[in-house]
């Protein structure tokens, strides 16, 4: 596959490291890397490079891109979500081709979680 001009990898600034970890791999499953007490990667497909990392900050800025995982099902992925820590900021809705849901993760970045339509 062609990486060039492709987003590569992905950073998020969160306030406490095991906490974002905490968070994400009981919301999603996800998997870390340690490098040190202030960055964790973010494990990508298997056999493949790290998909992105969280960063140690004191502060966490809004606004930015807007990060959207998929789910191949949106409401125990809201369930998930609310179970590990994070709260919904946008409920569920629909949009042409599936129905997404945003939330805030512990540090307060905001990602959106979607899944196709029926």
């Amino acid at each position: 596959m062609n990486r060039h001009h492709r987003i590569d990898y992905i950073e998020f600034g969160v306030t406490d490291l095991p906490a974002a970890k905490r968070f994400y791999e009981a919301a999603f499953g996800w998997e870390f890397t340690d490098y040190g007490d202030s960055y964790a990667g973010i494990a990508g497909a298997p056999g493949g490079p790290e998909a992105g990392g969280l960063a140690r900050v004191d502060r966490v800025e809004a606004g930015g891109p807007l990060v959207v995982v998929y789910s191949d099902d949106l409401d125990a992925s809201r369930v998930a979500v609310e179970a590990a820590g994070g709260t919904v900021t946008t409920e569920p809705f629909d949009f042409p081709g599936g129905r997404r849901f945003h939330f805030a993760d512990p540090s307060g970045n905001v990602l959106a979680v979607w899944t196709q339509a029926d």
